[in-house]
């Protein structure tokens, strides 16, 4: 069995999802956040740089969460959480997979650290929000998912930067994608996911 390290109000509630998509249980072991809400040292004990989520298969450790995803419906045998291989739609899902960490996740980060502190975004902070979410946008397309009415990797994969935003109210101006956070949290998994661990965001 699968063996998850969970830090709260993380990333690990993607891994969750995924797991509850496919019918697979896991030994789940939870991490609360510091005073000052970051990893605790013990997760430096599973990962050396103290990551969530972590999954542990047999003698194999895996960090990053698109990796885990998609070594997850390898190790299970799903296809359906990807378009089919060597459509055109496979190729879109796979950049938009990578795209949530390696372009989206860092401009979200400059909006919310202000609101954090409950302060304004920074004009230019914003604008590079704003860029990224018409562009999410339009990956949307007709909806209400990235592909349809099922999530795939990368909807699951963006849930959890889009849950920050909704929880410092930066999805305002942004109907199309409130409603793409809607529609992802009608999704079973998701629903499984946050009834096992709470919610991928913190409370406000």
């Amino acid at each position: 069995m699968i063996t998850l390290h969970a830090l709260h109000y993380s990333r690990a509630t993607r891994v969750l999802w995924l797991l509850a998509d496919l019918g697979e249980p896991c030994h789940r072991v939870d991490y609360q956040r510091t005073e000052n809400f970051r990893a605790p040292e013990a997760l430096s004990r599973v990962h050396p740089l103290g990551k969530s989520p972590v999954i542990e298969d047999g003698n194999r450790i895996l960090a990053e969460s698109a990796t885990i995803l998609r070594y997850l419906v390898a190790k299970y045998g799903d296809e359906t959480h990807t378009p089919p291989r060597g459509t055109p739609e496979f190729w879109q899902h796979e950049e938009l997979l990578d795209y949530v960490e390696s372009s989206f996740a860092e401009v979200v980060l400059q909006a919310i650290l202000p609101a954090f502190r409950d302060k304004p975004v920074p004009a230019q902070a914003q604008a590079a929000l704003d860029a990224h979410l018409n562009f999410i946008a339009r990956a949307i397309g007709t909806g209400p998912l990235l592909f349809g009415d099922k999530a795939m990797l990368a909807d699951i994969q963006m849930s959890y930067v889009i849950a920050l935003l909704a929880r410092f109210d930066l999805l305002a101006d942004h109907p199309k994608v409130a409603a793409y956070w809607a529609a992802l949290r009608a999704q079973p998994g998701y629903i499984a996911a946050t009834e096992a661990a709470g919610p991928m965001a913190p409370p406000g």
